[in-house]
């Protein structure tokens, strides 16, 4: 490949790819590895601007964006929005994570409580997004209203993005929110007027009963089997009682983690199609899993509307949802966006579009998956017995307690020790069937140690007889 010595001599650095194989911005971070380890590249470098090594090794900018986000991600070097990427002082191992900032703090309490993305791998790629738009000349359409033109290419990226989960969608039948939570209250908003029935399964995403006691909805569980919503329980629900819709969360379920396998999503769609129910399917998590069945929209998709975002799968920060269904609801379903945030933000959009289209957000989405996997092994090393419910491609686990242990009172002993969990009666839609378990996200937290050391506090926890006696409620 043509090389720039003009550059080369400015930069004092370019990566010798000889005989590397892989997809060319690993090669260039291994490359950035190999330097740091053998003091090509001493503590404290400065990286070449990404411009200039694209132009110097003739290659795009989105290759060298995602080898220094690689990079990144391996603990070889940081980089700073404005300043550039450097070789870290301390140079550390692969599994070195980014360093806490204020609302992930490095010291307090851990918290297995908040169900959120790892932090800080996406900032190099929002660094040269800016840049790019910066030298843009179209940025005062990021300050102009977009509810009408500006929404197409967005919604076109969007089902791209769609795609990468089985669900062949057109541009046309997507809306954008802000976020999944917004995208799911659209749905309702579009679906359902008070008094109307939601079903949803027995343990559900906990927001789901604030947004049906707001809106005048009679929410109505249903009862699973392992986890996973049972089709028969389904049709009895439906049985005693008229049902305008279904809010299910089929892969990675909150809280128990359980992803519904094809058949049994074939045949809730069936039931739902027996009984003209409305379909919300929250696929948030949906990206995560390298191979998981096709979305329920795929077996009813004339009365489903999908719901994902990109926050849990790149970035919490960016608050980019996707609202997809049939022709016939999509109107209601733009008015209902419009009626409760007007338009999500253009910027914010226009980033995650960007993303999309030129592979970086594949490229997050899989170190998301890498260091979803790191920590799952880690519980399942750590939280020893039958008694841990885990999936190795989700943020979340479902600890079931002994019979000693009540629930309240493990999470308020453990919150004495510094750890933050949530109780399974968070869940529960029938309080007097709250569930004798927590559930621990081990994503939030900045550093793999802090989530070592939050386990090792459940993980005693457990073990031991019952609370400290002098605990009490």
């Amino acid at each position: 490949m043509p090389i720039n010595p003009n550059i080369v001599a400015k930069t004092f650095w370019c990566p010798d790819l000889t005989g590397r194989s892989g997809p060319l911005f690993r090669q260039i971070a291994d490359a950035i590895g190999d330097d740091v380890a053998d003091g090509g590249l001493p503590r404290g470098a400065r990286l070449p601007p990404q411009r200039d090594l694209a132009y110097a090794l003739g290659i795009s900018l989105n290759t060298v964006t995602r080898a220094y986000a690689d990079a990144t991600a391996r603990g070889f070097v940081s980089g700073e929005v404005g300043r550039g990427t450097y070789v870290r002082d301390k140079a550390p191992p692969s599994t070195q994570e980014p360093a806490a900032d204020l609302s992930r703090p490095a010291t307090g309490p851990i918290d297995f409580s908040r169900n959120l993305p790892t932090p800080g791998q996406a900032a190099p790629a929002l660094a040269t997004a800016l840049a790019d738009l910066a030298g843009s000349n179209t940025l005062a359409a990021y300050l102009d209203d977009q509810t009408v033109g500006g929404r197409d290419q967005h919604a076109a990226a969007a089902a791209q993005w769609l795609g990468r989960v089985g669900l062949e969608a057109r541009a046309d039948d997507i809306a954008l929110a802000n976020g999944a939570q917004h995208g799911i209250l659209v749905a309702l908003l579009a679906t359902m007027r008070p008094g109307d029935v939601l079903l949803t399964e027995a343990l559900t995403y906990a927001p789901i009963k604030a947004m049906a006691h707001h809106l005048g909805l009679r929410i109505v569980p249903v009862a699973g089997e392992d986890g996973v919503l049972s089709p028969d329980a389904l049709e009895a629900a439906c049985a005693r009682v008229a049902a305008t819709a279904l809010y299910c969360l089929p892969t990675l379920h909150t809280p128990t983690t359980v992803t519904m396998d094809a058949a049994r999503r074939a045949a809730v769609a069936a039931v739902a199609r027996k009984h003209d129910l409305v379909v919300i399917e929250d696929d948030v998590f949906g990206t995560l899993p390298p191979d998981r069945p096709p979305p329920v929209a795929c077996f009813a998709p004339e009365r489903t509307l999908y719901v994902t975002s990109v926050s849990k799968s790149l970035a919490p920060g960016l608050r980019v949802g996707y609202v997809h269904g049939p022709p016939d609801r999509m109107r209601a379903v733009r008015t209902a966006v419009t009626l409760s945030s007007w338009m999500p933000p253009p910027l914010m959009a226009d980033v995650a579009s960007r993303w999309i289209l030129d592979g970086t957000a594949d490229h997050l989405n899989a170190i998301q998956r890498e260091e979803a996997a790191a920590r799952q092994a880690m519980a399942r090393a750590m939280v020893t017995g039958e008694s841990l419910v885990a999936d190795p491609h989700g943020f979340h686990v479902w600890v079931p307690l002994p019979p000693h242990w009540h629930p309240d009172v493990f999470r308020m002993e453990a919150r004495a020790r510094g750890v933050k969990v949530v109780v399974g009666g968070a869940f529960a839609v029938d309080p007097s069937a709250s569930p004798h378990a927590v559930r621990l996200c081990l994503s939030h937290e900045s550093t793999r140690a802090r989530v070592r050391e939050g386990l090792a506090v459940v993980a005693d926890l457990l073990r031991a007889g019952g609370p400290r006696e002098t605990l009490v409620l």
